[in-house]
């Protein structure tokens, strides 16, 4: 099955090939058939299964079809509501690079940060809605948005949803939606209350599930090294100075920090690269391209930008940051040791992270060795509740205080920065 077969617009298939993607996964082959065909769709998948693209492609081809018979202001036809900020970013992110080619934009409303630009953006016009429920909800009472000409609608990780309390807004959104629309609801687990609230959400659903990503290669060797967040720089430059580790894929959790990790590499002579969001699509296959000649010895990557790679005969994946979602790490060690080779899987975990690391070795039901023999030992304790707390509003005060002191040089250097010249 490739996603040729799936009766997709060139102008998707284009994108895709973009995105180094290939086959479908198995909710991708079954859902975005469903979609297509305008059914409701009852979904069971976990973070990892490919359940984004599942649904976000057929709606774009659905809205790209749509945007051809109305050529009037973009309205909100399409509206994904996801439980947080980060799901938000990365949905919305899918659908810029999914929608290339295409005429469909897209935006993304999350609380926690000042909703003026969010609010422009609406403003502006917009044809998907990415949205958590509370800020989505500020914005309605506000009169900022209107759902009046929603025609999909997709609850995604439902069950995560209403573990945050979020029913309640979830009810409300679903009352101001039109009655005539397509809903698809994902949720990795189908407990009664779920049952009952998709019941509410869709007609005559058609059902689909997907076990969860749990188990591992028996041939890869999974390592962690526990260190602080502090010496991960050093700790990594003296694993990479085994020289078998000749050709290495590690993941960084940010586009910045996969960036910071290759100026660190640089100017240890260590040729390196890094894909993500903010790269262009040359520079991604360029940065691909040379790892697999062996120009480039250490390929950074962010989740995103690696979905999709599939290098031959890979032997190392270093995991500098540890996914906090435990089907995240399994899809990253199976990038190496395919097609029966050995592989060596390497984790750098800091004190905050080894909770993670709980959640991975209870999923894959593997014990993970640790190796204890290196210049970089943990001395951190993980942060108590009142200590995140704290440590959270110093970052945001040090924040508030980097772009103040920013913008009052830039108002002391140009004058009329601030006030804006006529």
């Amino acid at each position: 099955m490739t996603f040729e077969n799936l009766n997709l617009i060139p102008a998707i298939l284009k994108a895709l090939v973009d995105q180094n993607y290939t086959e479908p996964t198995s909710i991708q082959e079954k859902a975005i058939p469903l979609v297509l065909n305008h059914h409701d769709v009852l979904g069971s998948a976990q973070t990892g299964t490919g359940k984004t693209a599942a649904f976000a492609i057929p709606i774009i081809q659905h809205m790209e079809k749509d945007a051809q018979q109305s050529h009037g202001k973009r309205r909100v036809s399409a509206l994904v509501v996801t439980p947080t900020r980060e799901l938000a970013i990365q949905i919305g992110e899918s659908f810029t690079d999914y929608a290339k080619y295409t005429q469909i934009n897209n935006t993304v409303i999350f609380g926690g940060v000042k909703q003026g630009s969010q609010v422009d953006a609406v403003r502006r016009g917009v044809n998907v809605l990415v949205a958590t429920p509370g800020r989505l909800l500020d914005l309605m009472n506000q009169g900022h948005i209107s759902l009046d000409d929603v025609k999909y609608f997709v609850l995604d990780e439902a069950d995560r949803m209403l573990d945050m309390g979020f029913i309640h807004d979830i009810k409300k959104i679903i009352a101001k939606l039109p009655k005539q629309r397509q809903s698809l609801f994902f949720s990795a687990t189908m407990p009664q209350n779920i049952v009952d609230l998709s019941r509410q959400i869709l007609r005559d659903p058609k059902k689909i599930a997907v076990n969860a990503v749990s188990s591992t290669a028996e041939t890869i060797q999974q390592y962690i090294y526990k260190t602080n967040k502090s010496n991960k720089p050093s700790l990594l430059l003296h694993i990479l100075n085994d020289p078998e580790m000749t050709q290495v894929l590690l993941f960084s959790r940010t586009k910045h920090g996969a960036d910071r990790i290759v100026r660190n590499l640089r100017k240890k002579d260590i040729n390196s690269a890094a894909i993500h969001g903010d790269k262009s699509q040359n520079q991604r296959q360029k940065a691909l391209k040379d790892f697999k000649d062996g120009k480039v010895r250490v390929l950074v990557a962010t989740d995103i930008a690696a979905r999709g790679i599939d290098i031959d005969k890979l032997r190392h994946v270093i995991n500098y940051d540890i996914p906090n979602e435990s089907e995240t790490y399994v899809h990253r060690i199976g990038r190496c040791g395919r097609a029966g080779e050995e592989g060596v899987s390497i984790s750098l975990c800091d004190a905050e992270e080894l909770a993670y690391i709980r959640d991975i070795e209870k999923l894959t039901k593997q014990r993970i060795s640790e190796v204890s023999d290196h210049p970089f030992p943990q001395t951190d304790r993980p942060m108590n509740n009142a200590e995140k707390k704290e440590f959270e509003k110093e970052k945001q005060r040090k924040k508030q205080e980097f772009f103040a002191n920013r913008n009052k040089k830039r108002g002391a250097q140009n004058p009329g920065f601030r006030r804006g010249r006529r």
